[in-house]
């Protein structure tokens, strides 16, 4: 079934999956404000009924979309500052190229879900123990390659807050121009210039994007 007008008629109620994705292309388009049962159930084309089937309530949905924005930004940005690297350079690599695929983060849902937050104080509780979290990862990440603690946190906090402040600003800039800016980005996040080698490994990692 494909969700066109006749899908109440027979009875196709859609998928979880489903239900989910309108909410967060209801987010993501037009604000939290958008994420309601009855405006999701004219964008699925389904009966208003059939979102109970998946979900208790409205409440249940958006901690469900939550999830997904932490599984899709906090996760996969605590995860490459794990990756394995040879060099502290390298290192800053793997994590400003987190930044650059919405697969690894997802700005605009980023973008969205700050908007949510400013009017849901549990949202803004979510938010905040996810940018301490994202900002722990880091601060351990240049810890660990000998960085005093006190520099790590502000170099942590520039790497940061540079990447939120694209998104707050959603900043229109190419891939080729942010790929040429990131060696130095890298020298100023940890003091060090990366190598040729790396650049070039780097880069080569975005050449199909950039066509």
């Amino acid at each position: 079934m494909d969700g066109t007008e006749d899908s109440t008629a027979t009875g196709w109620r859609g998928s979880r999956e489903a239900w989910l994705d309108a909410a967060y292309a209801a987010l993501v388009e037009e604000g939290i404000d958008a994420v309601k049962v009855q405006a999701l159930a004219r964008r699925l084309k389904l009966s208003r009924s059939s979102f109970y089937w998946f979900f208790e309530t409205r409440e249940a949905l958006l901690a469900a979309l939550a999830d997904r924005w932490e599984a899709r930004s906090t996760t996969p940005l605590i995860a490459a500052t794990r990756a394995y690297a040879a060099t502290e350079t390298e290192a800053m690599l793997n994590v400003i190229g987190c930044f650059l695929r919405p697969e690894t983060f997802d700005a605009r849902l980023e973008h969205a879900v700050r908007g949510w937050a400013l009017g849901d104080a549990t949202m803004r509780a979510r938010l905040a123990a996810a940018d301490a979290a994202r900002l722990g990862a880091l601060r351990v990440m240049l810890t660990g390659w000998g960085h005093a603690p006190a520099e790590a946190d502000v170099r942590a906090r520039t790497v940061y807050l540079v990447q939120i402040g694209y998104i707050a600003m959603q900043a229109d800039e190419a891939l080729a121009t942010r790929l040429m800016r990131i060696p130095h980005y890298v020298e100023i996040y940890t003091g060090r210039a990366p190598s040729a080698a790396e650049v070039a490994r780097f880069r080569a990692r975005f050449e199909g994007d950039l066509s």
